[in-house]
């Protein structure tokens, strides 16, 4: 069993990088090419059925790029592809789902005080979200609202606030923010796979046998590009939060969700009006950092996290070892948090503790003070789907301990 459980963990270690790796090569492709296309500029030079060029200099050399918004009059020799790197991209996430959230489905992906559900029937839910997400897309961008990009967008939003609030009330709040980013990051590589390069096959085989290709192809594809590159920096928020326990596992997780999708749009606005040589609006960053501000505060209401400055000089053992909240919340550890939290954890499949962080002595739970207040005072990611049954007035003496120790050095 210990030789699986290292197993295991190498395993979800090669997919994560993986997917880090492959994430890489699909982002930095996107953001090149639409930052290309924006910085297209219309010469009358230009051979015919050419819609732009874009001079670049890289790598000691320079570049001559022409877009053709059809294709070219005559089928080039060759033609590098984009594709596999948003295939890898989806692939390896879902690995990674399997692995962390399936596998470990009662510990990460089922708190039963959420709701009370089977890992089958959590697994399901799963599945089911990720393929009518993207059915449920695919069929507002062909109806009679397609034609609208930015109304689109607006429902789409709707819709990804809705699945914010609904992945919260079915999952932990870690594997509610992978959904969404695993929801949204579906409905980006299926645009890749079922219309992007289908519609660029097309009119290669339009090309090859001498047709006229049509082109509602091309500009369809440019429309579901346009929407990953806006989509793009939330689903990078999502995979980066199950980090950032204040992000997922707090009571307006959903509502934080809903605003790092605004975020995603300000930041990106930027660079695309900037790219499009159409100025620098800073307005983007001000919102941007409005928005931001506004998450942390949501993180921690009613009251915001204070005194960890001031705090840091005074010795930990003494500030929080003798406070007189220390007895009872060391029974709380004990009871809750040291079957994983342990020189030699005794649930079953965690061979060591997790990150390190083992909680058996008075001075080892002092070093962890904050830790302990963030990850399950004043949020609910500790422990992992609840799967101690942690009461919320322990909670509260977790986070009155952590806080009036704090307090003490003022």
């Amino acid at each position: 069993m210990y030789e699986f459980a290292i197993a295991w963990e190498w395993l979800a270690f090669a997919a994560r990088w993986l997917h880090v790796v492959t994430a890489i090569a699909w982002i930095g492709s996107s953001f090149y090419f639409i930052a290309l296309d924006l910085g297209l500029v219309k010469r009358d030079h230009l051979p015919p059925g050419a819609y732009g060029e874009e001079w670049q200099v890289h790598g000691g050399g320079f570049y001559h790029i022409q877009k053709y918004l059809v294709a070219p009059a005559a089928m080039p020799e060759h033609l590098t592809w984009f594709k596999w790197e948003s295939y890898m991209t989806w692939l390896s996430g879902f690995a990674m789902l399997c692995i962390v959230y399936y596998g470990g489905a009662d510990l990460f992906l089922i708190d039963r005080h959420v709701l009370d559900i089977s890992a089958t029937t959590a697994i399901l839910i799963s599945l089911a979200s990720l393929g009518l997400g993207w059915v449920l897309y695919d069929l507002l961008c062909k109806s009679p609202l397609g034609k609208n990009t930015w109304g689109l967008m607006a429902l789409l939003y709707v819709v990804l606030i809705a699945m914010a609030w609904g992945y919260t009330q079915v999952f932990t709040g870690r594997a509610a923010f992978v959904h969404l980013g695993a929801f949204t990051a579906t409905i980006m590589s299926a645009n890749v796979f079922f219309i992007i390069i289908p519609n660029q096959k097309i009119v290669v085989a339009d090309l090859i046998a001498g047709r006229t290709p049509d082109p509602k192809l091309g500009a369809q594809a440019k429309q579901r590009s346009l929407h990953n590159n806006y989509l793009t920096l939330p689903v990078i928020f999502f995979m980066l939060s199950n980090h950032y326990p204040l992000a997922f596992a707090t009571a307006f997780n959903w509502i934080i969700a809903a605003l790092v999708f605004l975020m995603g749009v300000t930041i990106r606005h930027w660079f695309n009006t900037t790219h499009a040589r159409k100025g620098a609006p800073t307005w983007t960053w001000i919102v941007t950092v409005v928005l931001f501000i506004l998450i942390m505060w949501l993180s921690t209401v009613p009251k915001v996290l204070t005194g960890e400055e001031q705090a840091e000089a005074a010795p930990a053992f003494r500030r929080f070892a003798e406070n007189v909240h220390f007895p009872a919340v060391k029974d709380a550890i004990s009871t809750r948090c040291s079957m994983c939290h342990a020189a030699e954890p005794a649930y079953e499949g965690i061979a060591r503790a997790p990150k390190g962080v083992i909680l058996d002595s008075d001075a080892e739970i002092a070093a962890h003070a904050r830790e302990i207040y963030i990850q399950a005072g004043r949020s609910h990611a500790m422990p992992p789907g609840n799967i101690t049954d942690m009461t919320a007035d322990e909670r509260r003496l977790l986070t009155a301990w952590y806080e009036n120790s704090v307090g003490e050095t003022r």
